[in-house]
């Protein structure tokens, strides 16, 4: 786990989770709260549980459904500026680290899958 606590984007996903909570806190829409913090959670979550695996095929099948809760997250905050459920300025960090956080989850992803897949 010592190897999992140096890396930026796990810290960097654990940081969007905090900040999505914080900002759907007084979210009405208890659905959409629930989906959107829990698209933000599980990128930090299945960052961990790849580097958590033994082969470097399976830490590549995690990336990727991190990178999946990327596009998940990155379109729910979308959706909650326009419906009106988060402010637009604060949301406009998260939606570009979760951008962010995509491109790096790529690159770890590349590193990890193996040859020819």
């Amino acid at each position: 786990m010592d190897a999992l606590r140096r890396l930026e984007v796990w810290k960097r996903a654990c940081r969007l989770s905090v900040s999505v909570y914080g900002l759907t806190k007084r979210c009405p829409d208890h659905a959409y709260r629930d989906q959107v913090t829990r698209s933000a959670l599980s990128i930090a979550s299945n960052i961990a549980e790849g580097y958590e695996r033994e082969t470097p095929k399976d830490r590549a099948r995690f990336l990727k459904i991190a990178k999946g809760s990327c596009g998940e997250c990155w379109t729910q905050l979308l959706i909650g500026v326009e419906a009106d459920f988060i402010d637009k300025e604060r949301a406009r960090p998260l939606i570009k680290e979760t951008e962010e956080l995509a491109k790096m989850i790529r690159g770890l992803i590349k590193y990890f899958e193996p040859a020819g897949t």
